[in-house]
């Protein structure tokens, strides 16, 4: 459904770092810059990238927004908050287990990035 998913970030170093650890924790590799100073995540089913605003005002989060990384399984998803916590995240909602709704069962696990992003791992569980 998604071509990729771009967030803002006010210290590229900084979020890179932490996507790293992040997302090095669900198996994928370290970010890319390019030439105009973006940092890409480069997978088989979309890209993930971070970027100082075109605008040039500070990054934000928006308010109601989470992004959503897949887990293998709730050990990826507690791999992945340790990471995150590790490295400049700080954590957000419940802690990371399972909860129930709409969707069925999911261990979800959640955090905020140094710009203040909030992202998710998510589980589903058979």
């Amino acid at each position: 459904m998604f071509s990729h998913i771009m967030l803002g970030a006010n210290d590229i170093q900084q979020s890179k770092k932490f996507y790293d650890a992040v997302l090095g924790a669900l198996g994928h590799g370290p970010g890319v810059i390019d030439d105009k100073g973006r940092c890409f995540y480069i997978t088989r089913s979309g890209i993930f990238a971070i970027t100082k605003p075109i605008n040039g005002e500070p990054a934000g989060n928006g308010n109601g927004s989470t992004i959503g990384f897949a887990a293998a399984d709730p050990a990826a998803a507690d791999a992945w908050h340790a990471a995150g916590l590790a490295n400049g995240g700080t954590a957000c909602e419940d802690p990371p287990g399972v909860r129930e709704g709409a969707a069925g069962k999911l261990y979800l696990a959640y955090l905020r990035d140094p710009s203040g992003n909030k992202i998710c791992a998510l589980h589903r569980v058979s």
